[in-house]
């Protein structure tokens, strides 16, 4: 009777290896998704903000798209605030989701006559799918509806 032996030590250690199958098992993790740079806005009239959406995240990452759009609101203090203290202390008053979003680097105008609120300040925050909100835009102002 004879032994089966292996010519080649190297064919003997790949072998080895392969029945090992070294990694993880189960599904990959996906990487955590960044948030999204803040997006320009700037107002055109009273009712009306001209946004341009963010193309690239807060690592420079280009982004393949936005899952949605928040205006954010807070009322009228003494001091006005920043983005961040709009952002942290107010409400959602408007959203707007996909796919009735341009891509990004794409301007959007969006009408917000139906927003019935005292005067405040406004922010528009880009949210990426998982709901990972980005940066919110500049402040600005939200005049009385009587106006």
């Amino acid at each position: 009777m004879r032994f089966f032996r292996l010519a080649n030590p190297l064919l003997s250690i790949t072998l080895g290896l392969l029945t090992v199958r070294c990694g993880r098992k189960g599904d990959p993790v996906p990487r955590p998704r960044a948030a999204a740079q803040a997006m320009e806005a700037r107002l055109e009239g009273l009712r009306k903000i001209r946004l341009v959406l963010p193309s690239t995240d807060v690592n420079g990452v280009p982004l393949a798209g936005v899952e949605s759009l928040r205006v954010l609101y807070l009322p009228l203090g003494l001091t006005k605030p920043t983005a961040e203290e709009v952002f942290n202390r107010g409400e959602v008053v408007l959203e707007r989701r996909r796919p009735d979003l341009p891509g990004p680097g794409e301007a959007l105008t969006m009408d917000l006559k139906s927003l019935h609120r005292p005067p405040g300040w406004i922010v528009i925050v880009a949210v990426r799918l998982g709901e990972v909100a980005g940066r919110p835009s500049d402040v600005l102002p939200w005049m009385d509806p009587a106006l």
